[in-house]
């Protein structure tokens, strides 16, 4: 009775629903198939806790996915402004600890206290910053603004936080710039603006790659790995050790054939470094062959489908930006994670949402889709007949 219950509670895009249902089971076989290494590397050989891990993440996220699509997605307008900051000093904690792995700055993490789980703030930060943008440019929709007036409102903000992502993370800090570059696109920030956005952007970061080769001990060598990522993917014969990961996934990709070796029976899964999260999807492929590799780009390209026409139906710009700025990320990705198994991009380390193993992945991604399905669900609430029935988060949407 109370699954029934709460099945009648889901509101928002059914087809959307069903996707992100259909990726998380499809996900649970992958994952356990994976275990094998990563039980392998912890000593203990128990397959069955990781497995368990990913179950409880799963379910942590349609958790935060549920509570998310029950509030109206003009809150969200108030929400952004006020978790702007939130993330800016979070970005700076995670930064500031410094923290290391194999010699290399992997300052992506922050631990939540008494419970002791890591979390990756940039992930957050990038769902933070989209629906803070997309309420500038609803704002702004229709209106004669200068270069200097959206200086400080719009970009101050992308760029502290971009700039505060960057030197532990330059693929995460390319995504949500693309992402960000294509919002004030689609929501008709004048193109000579845009143009010298990306200018400014250029020099930002060859003059960071300048600096950080100049001061090697500042940032670790996050600067060498990503030129040695961009240099192996262009010549092949610059480091044969380097491309370890991409042969082996086109090799995994390759013995999958037509119909794969069957679950759990891919050799690569012990081979992959990463087959549980960045590798996953040649994993995938080993296993469950071009169907099951199929399977995964139709689902992907149906929620593209979906987002498009939620965006298309939503009433306000500013629930039309929403979807696509908290959306379109999570397709993008997809597509590059894919990409890079087949060889498409460089190594970028991102994660095929709602398949790899971890937290932050699946839980930034549910709390996305739950954005979403609050615009699907055109949730409109009475207001209230007198000014002082209004609740915060009302009057603060409001104003902003």
């Amino acid at each position: 009775m109370k699954a029934k219950k709460i099945f009648q509670g889901l509101q928002g895009d059914k087809a959307i629903w069903a996707i992100v249902a259909l990726l998380a089971l499809f996900s649970f076989l992958p994952v356990y198939s994976a275990a094998s290494n990563l039980a392998y590397i912890n000593g203990d050989g128990n397959t069955f806790r990781f497995l368990i891990k990913h179950v409880m993440h799963i379910v942590l996220g349609f958790g935060i996915m549920y509570a998310i699509h029950k509030v109206p997605h003009h809150y969200f307008k108030g929400l952004s402004v006020i978790f702007i900051p939130i993330v800016i000093l979070l970005l700076i904690i995670t930064l500031a600890q410094g923290t290391t792995m194999a010699g290399a700055n992997a300052a992506r993490w922050i631990k939540i206290p008494i419970i002791g789980v890591g979390f990756q703030t940039s992930a957050l930060a990038s769902v933070v910053l989209m629906v803070y943008v997309a309420r500038y440019l609803a704002r702004i929709r229709d209106k004669q603004v200068t270069f200097k007036e959206t200086l400080v409102p719009l970009w101050l903000p992308v760029g502290i936080i971009l700039a505060l992502i960057l030197p532990a993370n330059f693929s995460t800090t390319a995504i949500i710039f693309t992402m960000v570059i294509a919002l004030v696109f689609l929501g008709g920030y004048p193109l000579k603006y845009i143009g010298l956005i990306l200018l400014t952007g250029l020099v930002a970061l060859t003059l960071f790659i300048l600096v950080a080769k100049a001061f090697p001990d500042a940032f670790s060598n996050r600067v060498d790995t990503w030129t040695n990522r961009i240099e192996n993917f262009f010549n092949d014969e610059v480091d044969e050790d380097a491309n370890y990961q991409s042969e082996r996934a086109k090799s995994a990709i390759a013995m999958g054939g037509v119909f794969g070796q069957g679950p759990a029976k891919g050799v690569h899964r012990n081979l992959l470094p990463q087959a549980s999260s960045d590798y996953i999807y040649p994993l995938i492929v080993e296993e469950y062959g071009m169907i099951g590799g199929l399977f995964l780009v139709s689902m992907y390209l149906l929620l593209l489908f979906r987002l498009t026409v939620i965006a298309h139906k939503a009433e306000t710009i500013f629930a039309k930006l929403l979807v696509i700025g908290v959306g379109m990320p999570i397709v993008f990705q997809a597509f590059i994670n894919m990409g890079v198994a087949v060889g498409v991009f460089p190594v970028t380390g991102q994660t095929l949402p709602l398949i790899s193993s971890g937290g932050t992945s699946i839980w930034m991604t549910c709390l996305a889709l739950g954005i979403v399905l609050s615009v699907s669900a055109k949730r409109t609430l009475a207001k209230p007949k007198l000014e002082n029935e209004l609740n915060p988060l009302d009057i603060l949407s409001e104003t902003l």
